[in-house]
């Protein structure tokens, strides 16, 4: 990846779009003005309305983790915006690649905060993990993530085209934080498909949840969790989209096709998002029951490390 600027030799010299060829700049396109303005209008309008359904169903755990990544989208797009202007620009390109890079773990945070809530809605026993254990685990993953993305981003923006191996090492390090993304994931839709397994056979068998049938026959919690599949199925697309993009560094084809990024990236986003603001949990979820759902979900939690302590003094005394 090039650098921001080409110097003469008395280093006065700054790249423009009237002196230089794009093949010195951060991307080598000019970002679309429209797109990205769309792109950021639409997350703008998410956030919101994400602000205001937050503060009016009291879901603050998910109103942290959606903003969190609706805010990190919409600086990433206002980089590329500048983009458009000066595709030379350092700060503009690292602020582009490190937001839109970091946004979707929040995002998936919120995804996990739903999912432990739905386990507890439904039957705790049809799963295979403690309804917390869910955000516990896979929130640590992307904290993982989160650091190796950030940490690889950094070091492959500032190494320039002259240091090669820093430059790779850094591309390697991000590629490894967004392939741990992409197993978080796997792992999760797994779990989930498996709990919603395990759910069906216990109805089948004739096996009551824990609600009333025509509560959950209703659209707006279908919706909810049709959003909730939707949101991690586009993200899992875009985190795959940009493994690819990276295997090959900032200067492969990949990484420099704007359609390509227009459509697994922005509109992936685009539609989790959407997805996760049109079924928004305070929907289905009151007040009360989204809070007294975490506190069950705590009390679980300390019963099944009772029940495993109780097991290994068990084992440990036969």
């Amino acid at each position: 990846m090039s650098t921001n600027s080409t110097t003469t030799d008395t280093s006065t010299f700054v790249c423009t779009l009237q002196t230089c060829s794009l093949d010195y700049a951060m991307i080598h396109y000019i970002p679309s003005l429209a797109g990205n303005a769309l792109f950021l209008a639409l997350f703008c309008v998410a956030a919101v309305l994400h602000l205001f359904l937050g503060v009016w169903h009291r879901t603050t755990s998910y109103l942290v983790a959606v903003m969190g990544g609706l805010l990190l989208e919409i600086i990433g797009y206002a980089g590329r915006i500048s983009l458009h202007d000066d595709p030379f620009s350092f700060n503009a390109f690292l602020q582009y690649l490190i937001c839109l890079t970091l946004a979707p773990a929040f995002i998936c945070a919120a995804i996990y905060l739903c999912f432990g809530r739905v386990v507890i809605e439904y039957d705790a026993r049809c799963s295979r993990l403690a309804p917390a254990t869910y955000s516990k685990v896979f929130i640590a993953c992307d904290l993982v993530c989160l650091i190796l993305q950030s940490a690889g981003g950094a070091i492959t923006s500032t190494a320039g085209t002259d240091n090669t191996s820093l430059r790779d090492l850094g591309i390697d390090i991000m590629i490894a934080g967004l392939a741990c993304q992409v197993v978080s994931l796997v792992a999760f839709m797994a779990l989930a498909g498996d709990f919603a397994l395990q759910l069906h056979r216990h109805q089948a068998q004739g096996s009551t949840s824990l609600l009333p049938v025509d509560w959950h026959a209703g659209w707006k919690w279908r919706g909810f969790l049709i959003g909730l599949i939707v949101a991690t199925t586009t993200i899992f697309i875009r985190s795959c989209f940009r493994v690819a993009e990276l295997k090959g560094g900032f200067g492969s084809a990949l990484a420099n096709d704007q359609v390509a990024f227009i459509i697994l990236e922005g509109v992936m986003m685009i539609l989790a998002c959407g997805a996760m603001t049109a079924f928004h949990p305070g929907l289905v979820f009151s007040r009360e029951r989204w809070n007294a759902s975490a506190q069950q979900q705590l009390k679980l939690n300390r019963v099944e490390s009772r029940s495993s302590q109780i097991e290994m003094i068990q084992r440990s005394a036969v």
